[in-house]
């Protein structure tokens, strides 16, 4: 990945300053702001943005509510920056389209290091690998980083993109939870099982004919989940 585009959505002025401050230190020059909803969606539509940090809750609505209509913008790592630090909150994030979910007051290093952590998968070691698989519902494109069901192309989140590569990477393994967290998340330590639970929910909603009755994703009772492709990959 070239030097990525990041967008910050905040509206206190010292948090989005100290922000901008901080990666502009670290080497990320390439940052823009907003501290309202519509302004970051007229940003969304004008760049190509690699990570948008996004506050829950901004003067002319939430971050949540955004959230959907940015997804349909891009296909942005979305960090959900917040003062809300129940399991509640941070399950919704990851419901409706967040990729990590960072609570205040927070160290604005940590978020270097994410940034960090996830430029990290698309080095030029990890590209030598990368490859296409092809299945009758969908296809995914490693190296083009998309996502097609049926023929068309449809957006999807940084996590839910990798999960669905590691399931056709590693097809009728079984992999319980953690296993999961640790290959897709790369953040062991911080391992949430409702998160997997989430993400698998969302995979499932993007490949599945039917989501409630998945073919592709299969539930192992007691140890975990298995894809189990309908031919092999071409």
């Amino acid at each position: 990945m070239s030097e990525p585009r990041i967008l910050l959505v905040e509206d206190d002025p010292s948090i989005r300053m100290m922000l901008q401050k901080v990666l502009n230190k670290e080497g990320f020059h390439m940052v823009d702001s907003a501290e309202t909803q519509r302004r970051a969606l007229e940003l969304c539509q004008t760049y190509t943005y690699d990570f948008i940090l996004l506050d829950v809750m901004l003067p002319d609505g939430d971050g949540f509510s955004i959230c959907r209509q940015i997804r349909h913008l891009t296909s942005a790592t979305i960090f959900f920056v917040s003062a809300k630090d129940t399991d509640f909150d941070k399950l919704s994030g990851f419901a409706i389209g967040g990729d990590d979910y960072i609570t205040k007051p927070f160290n604005p290093l940590e978020i270097v290091a994410r940034i960090r952590a996830r430029i990290a998968r698309h080095s030029p070691v990890v590209q030598q690998e990368k490859r296409r698989f092809t299945y009758q519902r969908f296809t995914i494109d490693e190296r083009e980083g998309t996502l097609t069901v049926l023929g068309e192309r449809v957006q999807c989140p940084a996590l839910v993109f990798q999960l669905v590569l590691f399931f056709c990477k590693h097809p009728n393994q079984v992999f319980h939870k953690e296993q999961l967290y640790e290959h897709v998340w790369e953040d062991p330590l911080s391992f949430d099982a409702h998160t997997v639970t989430v993400h698998i929910r969302r995979v499932r909603e993007k490949i599945e004919a039917d989501p409630s009755r998945p073919t592709y994703i299969e539930t192992v009772r007691g140890l975990g989940y298995r894809f189990v492709p309908d031919q092999e990959p071409s």
